[in-house]
């Protein structure tokens, strides 16, 4: 038997899956920076997202040279500061990246008999 295909076109193409987010570790950054829009310092991130200094470096880069994070770069007490921040885009990147999440959530939990359906109701509260 075959499966019954959706008459839309790509239907789990999930188009809004950003790559540049959709990686664990800028996906760890940026939760951690909607959490907190003032910004946090590069210590303090790479200590929430569990990365090295290397590694957040590199994340940190991506994420600015697409426009979805600040960082300012300044001193405090004669030592060098680095804070990051979401951008305006980042945010709205960010938040149409959960919707599509969102919806991928419902898919799999109406495709799993309910088996999913209270990660589907937690959502839906949120």
């Amino acid at each position: 038997m075959k499966p019954k295909i959706s008459s839309r076109e790509g239907r789990f193409a999930y188009e809004g899956l950003d790559r540049v987010i959709h990686e664990r570790a800028r996906l760890s950054v940026l939760t951690s920076l909607i959490t907190n829009p003032k910004g946090l310092t590069f210590n303090d991130l790479k200590q929430l997202c569990s990365l090295t200094d290397g590694n957040l470096s590199r994340h940190l880069q991506v994420l600015e040279k697409d426009g979805i994070i600040e960082i300012i770069k300044g001193h405090e007490h004669n030592r060098p500061l680095t804070v990051c921040r979401i951008s305006v885009t980042g945010r709205r990147r960010y938040l149409e990246y959960l919707e599509t999440l969102e919806q991928v959530v419902r898919d799999a939990a109406k495709a799993s008999g309910g088996e999913a359906a209270g990660l589907a109701r937690s959502l839906a509260r949120a």
